[in-house]
């Protein structure tokens, strides 16, 4: 098995299926009225399907009110001290 295609990071939104898991509905019109109800925010595709990133879907989920000041990915950087 070839390690660069092991891991895969998840998409910075939902997929149709983690959207259609949260909100209970597949019809795309049913999803924004499920998200405007619980005001939940989202962006519309061009076939008005509802868009939903992943960072603001898990402070969601875990009750966290998203904010610019806490909607930002975690940081990391390159530690090479190990190497050698």
């Amino acid at each position: 098995m070839n390690r660069e295609n092991s891991f895969q990071l998840p998409s910075e939104t939902l997929t149709e299926d983690e959207l259609a898991a949260i909100t209970g509905y597949k019809i795309p019109s049913c999803q924004r009225q499920w998200l405007t109800r619980n005001a939940w925010e989202y962006v519309l595709t061009g076939a008005h399907r509802p868009v939903v990133g992943r960072v603001y879907a898990r402070l969601k989920l875990a009750g966290v009110k998203p904010s610019a000041t806490n909607a930002v990915a975690e940081t990391w950087s390159l530690d090479l001290s190990r190497v050698g």
